[in-house]
């Protein structure tokens, strides 16, 4: 390898992820290289529209980095390996192993809607491509430096960013440009992960993109994830001991591994009656990943058996899901922001039409979202829970949403520029109204861009 001329100026391209949550994909350019952070799907897009703008691309990236395992973040992975053959990959060791449960999933989901809905395009991929795709993808511990495999040495590192098992914040050093990326990031720790480890003091960065998920969220009057325990904690109690069931819209990776030991833990306290708690097919799946690497989990952190919660039926099957809520019961399923057609969406379909039962969304929910639609919509409104199929009035009132988010709040992504106090500041991963907080209240002084799809962006160290 020879030294890499100056790096002093650097592009960036938003393919994905600029302006909105999901998709989310930048590429970086560089004296004369490419390469992306993050290659992930939309989950609110299907089919070709899902995937961020590769047609921008004007030839092969050299590398992709990928922070973490939501598909929002890795989902487009195959299809940019059949798009440009042998792109090497990097991750850390628990995302590489995520990275195979979660595609492969998206390429029996692609095959289900295809044969559900008629969707052409689907699936984007196949299995061989998921398989071939990881061939080139290479897994590094936190902390520990490695270069990418391109003609000129560029240092990357992974830093502890919290939010689920195996998420990395991405550090890069170019010749006269150093960059940090933080991906999805959490500051507190949760019941099984801790939160990011900041950079150390004397790194110097010129340039920081950073998320932005929370940046509309006044989070001045938000209570200790301890007091929200415990008010989730009574929440189901009344809901089981009036004989009803409680559901927790969950995502696969983070927040079902999360809640079903909360849950458990509350049990064991007595603060909650002791019902079967159920989980699906991919969270059961990832719950396995989270034994693996435990040593990755905090230190006092009680995994319990995966054996010791539930396994949840076919929930297309109405009569399956008319059996489970004859008796008490929680129900931790997917997806967490309640996507038509999920086993979510398909239990709460019932469940909306009596009034006994309780659903507690847990984490963020993008506003055209079925979740966010039930969240707020009113006794009698009509929703559609099973796309082409018919509305359903909701009569249930018991539905309410307690602030379990793996995001860091404004106030935390505040901290976190401040402290790194950096020349330029890109925003991402956020709607409009979080994203111009965010620029408002921590550009002071700094070089601020929020970049829409497609739009490159010059950053100049």
């Amino acid at each position: 390898m020879t030294p890499m001329e100056s790096c002093k100026r650097v592009n960036l391209c938003a393919l994905g992820g600029g302006g909105e949550v999901g998709a989310n994909c930048f590429e970086l350019s560089f004296g004369g290289h490419q390469i992306l952070l993050d290659c992930g799907t939309h989950p609110k897009k299907e089919g070709e529209c899902s995937l961020p703008a590769f047609d921008l691309l004007n030839r092969a990236p050299e590398a992709y980095i990928i922070t973490h395992g939501h598909v929002d973040h890795c989902g487009a992975v195959p299809y940019l390996a059949r798009m440009y053959p042998g792109v090497h990959g990097y991750a850390t060791p628990p995302t590489a192993r995520i990275m195979d449960r979660m595609l492969h999933n998206s390429v029996s989901v692609m095959e289900m809607i295809a044969k559900e809905r008629g969707i052409a395009e689907y699936p984007l991929f196949e299995h061989c491509d998921v398989g071939y795709a990881l061939r080139f993808l290479e897994s590094f511990n936190y902390r520990e430096p490695f270069y990418l495999n391109m003609a000129d040495p560029v240092e990357v590192q992974f830093i502890e960013a919290g939010h689920v098992l195996g998420a990395a914040s991405v550090l890069i050093r170019l010749p006269d440009h150093t960059i940090f990326y933080t991906g999805d990031i959490c500051k507190r720790k949760q019941a099984l992960i801790g939160g990011y480890k900041p950079l150390d003091k004397d790194t110097q960065v010129d340039t920081l993109i950073i998320e932005s998920t929370q940046g509309a969220a006044n989070d001045e009057t938000y209570r200790t994830y301890r007091e929200e325990i415990a008010h989730l904690g009574e929440a189901v109690g009344q809901v089981l001991l009036g004989g009803g069931s409680a559901l927790i819209p969950s995502f696969a990776l983070g927040r079902t591994q999360e809640m079903v030991n909360i849950l458990a833990d509350l049990q064991e306290q007595g603060i909650i009656p002791t019902v079967p708690i159920y989980t699906a097919g991919m969270g059961r799946a990832i719950y396995e990943l989270y034994k693996l690497f435990s040593d990755h989990l905090m230190p006092h952190a009680t995994l319990r058996p995966l054996d010791q919660f539930e396994r949840l039926g076919d929930v297309w099957n109405p009569a399956v899901v008319e059996k489970l809520l004859r008796r008490p019961c929680i129900i931790v399923a997917t997806s967490g922001m309640m996507i038509e057609n999920t086993p979510s969406a398909l239990i709460a379909q019932q469940m909306v039409q009596q009034t006994q039962h309780g659903i507690f969304f847990v984490g963020y929910l993008d506003g055209d979202t079925l979740g966010h639609k039930l969240l707020h919509s009113p006794a009698g409104t009509p929703l559609q829970f099973q796309l082409n199929r018919p509305f359903v009035a909701k009569t249930l009132e018991n539905i309410r949403q307690f602030r379990f988010s793996a995001h860091a709040t404004r106030s935390e992504l505040a901290a976190v520029v401040e402290r790194i106090n950096p020349k330029n500041v890109v925003y991402i991963h956020g709607d409009p109204e979080a994203l111009g907080w965010m620029e408002q209240n921590t550009g002071n002084g700094r070089q601020t861009f929020v970049p829409t799809i497609g739009q490159t962006i010059t950053l100049e160290a």
